[in-house]
């Protein structure tokens, strides 16, 4: 099977389309024939080798995983004698890794789940990280509740664009920021009032927001606290990669601290990759209440211009890759 291999730390250009073997199926596995897959800031990093802190876990001096990828959405071409969710012929999608690839092997009971009949491969592949990061930064560390006012700072990425749609799923009013070139893009999946941060500093409006999700990472806490209700939760995805150490822990650490002795609560942390989680984003995706948003699409061979467009850090929503037709 063809897949994207890189032997070092490096730029785009690492990375290479080569023939490799197919990937044997467990009992408890499924072999599934990749028809989309998208890219995500964590191959960049992976790629790249930054911030250098993160090779603490790639691997010191080069890559410990020889491939990428996380995302996938297929058809399930043969399952393990075990499994009794899946059988060959289901369209499914989910997380793994090096999804970089024509074929992938996942087990029954990890994240991953039948694809909704209206979304197209390239759809679905757009969505298990961007959106389970989203859902879990909303539910589980923001504690969102119906009619509640929040704010999303980096609407218009992968990330925000569902945490856009998540947040309305919960009743809520969704306020997102965003540079001119979004605004319509963010208005149309649902956002009550749009921001347009080239224009007007969100951080010197008088309104007051019970829960904030910071995608873009780009403001301190002294800039943020003033537009927060007294009990409000400023949950931190992202932050500035200027520096190539430690990227974003700095800022995120930061912002921690100086709101150690405040009301406001800020909460950090690492998305967990689950099948419960999927489940809920199948529902709210079969019942129309979330659609991914596609910038644009790649082939496999070119999964390095797509890397290099998403370092760029101007993406309206998800890139996807098309593996198979």
């Amino acid at each position: 099977m063809k897949a994207i291999v890189r032997h070092r730390y490096g730029p785009p250009e690492v990375l290479e389309l080569q023939e490799i073997d197919k990937p044997s199926f467990k009992d408890d596995e499924v072999l599934v024939r990749i028809r989309a897959t998208s890219v995500n800031p964590a191959d960049w990093h992976s790629m790249t080798g930054t911030p250098y802190i993160a090779r603490l876990a790639f691997g010191l001096t080069k890559p410990k995983p020889r491939r990428l990828g996380i995302d996938f959405a297929g058809t399930v071409e043969a399952a393990g004698r075990n499994v009794k969710q899946f059988q060959p012929g289901d369209d499914v999608f989910g997380a793994t890794s090096e999804a970089f690839a024509e074929y992938v092997c996942v087990a029954e009971d990890g994240p991953v789940v039948r694809k909704p009949v209206s979304l197209t491969f390239e759809q679905a592949a757009s969505v298990p990280v961007a959106a389970l990061t989203a859902l879990q930064g909303l539910r589980d560390h923001g504690h969102i509740q119906h009619g509640q006012k929040v704010l999303i700072n980096g609407a218009s990425g992968g990330v925000g664009t569902f945490a856009v749609q998540i947040a309305k799923s919960f009743g809520a009013e969704v306020t997102g920021v965003c540079s001119t070139r979004n605004v319509d893009i963010v208005r149309s999946i649902g956002a009550d009032h749009v921001i347009d941060y080239t224009h007007e500093d969100f951080t010197r409006s008088d309104h007051r927001y019970d829960l904030m999700i910071d995608i873009a990472g780009n403001r301190s806490w002294s800039e943020c606290k003033p537009v927060l209700n007294p009990q409000a939760i400023l949950v931190v995805v992202g932050g500035p990669k200027t520096n190539r150490l430690i990227g974003p822990l700095g800022h995120l650490a930061g912002v921690r601290l100086a709101a150690s002795r405040s009301s406001q609560k800020v909460a950090l942390f690492v998305t967990k990759v689950n099948k419960p989680d999927m489940v809920v984003l199948q529902k709210l995706l079969e019942a129309g209440r979330v659609r991914p948003v596609i910038d644009r699409c790649h082939e496999l061979s070119d999964v390095a211009d797509a890397l290099r467009y998403l370092g760029e850090g101007h993406a309206q929503g998800k890139i996807v890759i098309t593996v198979q037709s």
